[in-house]
């Protein structure tokens, strides 16, 4: 179910052929990883009803990326080098999803070479993975950031040798269509809203709330505490926010920071956890500490993923934002764009899902 606000997130199309073509290729169902769009039945495997995208109202027609204003040059997709660099470990089901998305698209369209690395949640060797892929002759480059800065050095070297980056999942602190082609992902900020409607909802607006943040330094977490704090002034005026502390999107930091917050603030009655595995980890800790999560402390978060949504099914959780994480479609047809010579906005939203008690047990196929 998508809540009112729903109607926030429909971004402006910007009027040129490609937010067209590109709407038309995020609802593309041909693609087993990214069939439909969102999320699939386990990591990787497809399912879901097909993500939907819209050029950002920060980047209104002509104003977008070509080929020739980047300096890049026309390759033929099949016969490219193409680097893919994940940033952190390919443990967390959001990551495993995104790089299976990635390899698999690449797979389907016979690229001649896809280049695949993982900066193990190091920002010094994503920069040196880049390079090194840069070395080996990669003519395209998809990017998870780790952080929204640090990647200066590794974006600069992509741009010396004009080869087109189109960043995912995360935004960089840098110029579009200069030091990277363009960003594509979710808008956290009306992620962050949902949830603070989701939790509203489920608590009748009343109690104190904790928030398990993500980790600093890039705009997921500024975003979706922003997009949170703002809301729930709106939602639940009577809502008061007790703590707010890091929990670097892990479930076993989630399981100590919530274990802590039990402790200093035994009356926290809500939690927003900015991604699904702080959440589980804060269910842990309240089941540890004899409370009922869900009931007695109700728990928002944002992923999707299926352990998270089988806890609603369940009752030990109350709902879940999504944030889809299969982009290998959708990079990949827009790399062919933008190498068509077609117009690229410089955010291209992807809209997401929804999980909460009224559809999680019949959506949980949905769930990656």
């Amino acid at each position: 179910m998508i809540s009112t606000t729903h109607k926030r997130r429909s971004m402006a199309l910007a009027g040129t052929a490609l937010a067209v073509s590109l709407l038309a290729a995020g609802c593309s169902k041909s693609d087993e990883s990214t069939s439909n769009s969102n999320n699939g039945a386990s990591a990787g495997t497809g399912g879901g009803p097909a993500a939907t995208v819209a050029s950002s109202a920060a980047a209104p027609a002509g104003e977008g990326c070509t080929l020739a204003k980047y300096g890049a040059t026309k390759i033929d997709l099949k016969n490219a080098i193409v680097g893919f660099s994940q940033s952190e470990p390919e443990t967390a089901a959001f990551r495993v999803a995104e790089t299976k998305s990635i390899q698999d698209e690449a797979a389907k369209l016979g690229v001649k070479k896809l280049l695949h690395t993982n900066a193990n949640a190091q920002l010094s060797k994503q920069i040196a993975d880049i390079q090194d892929m840069l070395n080996q002759g990669a003519q395209f480059l998809i990017v998870a950031p780790l952080n929204s800065d640090g990647l200066d050095p590794a974006l600069a070297a992509a741009k010396a040798k004009h080869v087109p980056v189109l960043t995912i999942d995360r935004k960089v602190n840098a110029t579009a269509c200069s030091d990277y082609v363009a960003f594509l992902g979710s808008n956290f900020v009306e992620q962050g809203k949902r949830a603070a409607d989701a939790l509203a909802k489920s608590t009748g607006g009343k109690g104190d709330i904790a928030i398990l943040l993500g980790s600093s330094g890039n705009n997921v977490t500024t975003d979706r505490t922003s997009g949170f704090l703002t809301e729930i002034k709106t939602a639940a005026p009577a809502m008061k926010v007790v703590a707010q502390q890091t929990a670097d999107f892990a479930r076993d930091k989630g399981q100590s920071v919530m274990e802590q917050l039990i402790q200093s603030n035994p009356d926290i009655t809500a939690v927003y956890a900015e991604n699904d595995e702080m959440g589980i980890g804060a269910v842990n800790a309240l089941k540890a500490a004899g409370k009922t999560p869900g009931k007695d402390v109700k728990i928002i978060s944002v992923d999707g993923t299926h352990n998270a949504v089988q806890l609603i099914v369940d009752g030990s959780y109350n709902a879940v934002i999504e944030s889809n994480p299969r982009f290998g479609k959708l990079a990949f047809d827009t790399l062919q764009q933008f190498s068509d010579g077609k117009e690229i906005p410089a955010n291209v939203i992807i809209t997401d899902d929804q999980y909460d008690e009224t559809n999680a047990t019949q959506k949980l196929g949905n769930a990656y």
